[in-house]
């Protein structure tokens, strides 16, 4: 069974979504047999490399929305994130262009540590008033998770991997995505945004039960002893 997951390393509802996601997943009897693949969306594809400014002037002057309503805003997806065990602080979190650690985190897929590079970003940004956006935040964190330096440097310098994300961006918009996160089962089932764990369990189980029916066998054409609604054969 394979799940993409679409999501901005700026979204911080995707975090929240990575770890209600991730509690219904390591529950799952058959999560062996699953393959996660994180692909690129980006929610602000404007902005520039870095934007002077907080996050909460960004979101009011950019968006357009009123500064007291984003204070509450930061409180509620704050409460959020802390039950999902995650520690954020908005008033630290540096507003960077997510482009680049998308081309890292295509690196990181490429060399099996696509999921590693992808906390490490999340938590970063959201946890850690890291530049996101910051070459050298994004070398650290690619060798913190084993790739090589010169691969990362590379890799940004001749945009090896910015088709890769454009090509991501592309393909949500061709199935309808609109926001993030967002998470597409075996190209059958999509689930929008930070559910809660339940419902993620829920859809495993169901997509499970589509890509694997049961089988009845039977031996001989005959059916051996059981019980039913009537009581049991005797």
């Amino acid at each position: 069974m394979k799940i993409e997951i679409w999501s901005d390393v700026a979204c911080p509802w995707c975090y929240i979504g990575k770890r209600r996601f991730e509690t219904a997943l390591n529950a799952f009897p058959h999560k062996d047999s699953v393959e996660v693949q994180w692909r690129s969306y980006q929610l602000d594809p404007s902005l520039p490399e870095h934007y002077d400014g907080t996050e909460l002037s960004y979101l009011s002057e950019r968006k357009g929305m009123d500064p007291s309503q984003v204070a509450g805003m930061f409180a509620h997806v704050t409460e959020q994130a802390a039950g999902e065990g995650l520690t954020y602080k908005f008033d630290d979190v540096v507003v960077a262009n997510s482009f680049n650690a998308h081309q890292l985190l295509h690196l990181a897929k490429a060399n099996g540590k696509g999921d590693v590079v992808k906390e490490a970003l999340l938590s970063a940004h959201f946890e850690h008033g890291v530049d996101i956006g910051s070459r050298e935040a994004l070398v650290r964190v690619g060798t913190e998770a084993g790739l090589a330096a010169d691969d990362v440097n590379e890799a940004l310098d001749t945009d090896k991997y910015a088709d890769d994300v454009r090509q991501d961006f592309a393909e949500a918009r061709a199935i309808g995505v609109t926001g993030v996160p967002f998470f597409v089962i075996d190209r059958k089932y999509g689930i929008s945004g930070a559910q809660p764990a339940e419902l993620f369990t829920q859809a495993l189980e169901e997509a499970w039960k589509e890509a694997n029916p049961l089988t009845m066998v039977s031996a001989g054409g005959s059916d051996a002893e059981a019980c039913g609604p009537d009581g049991c054969a005797i």
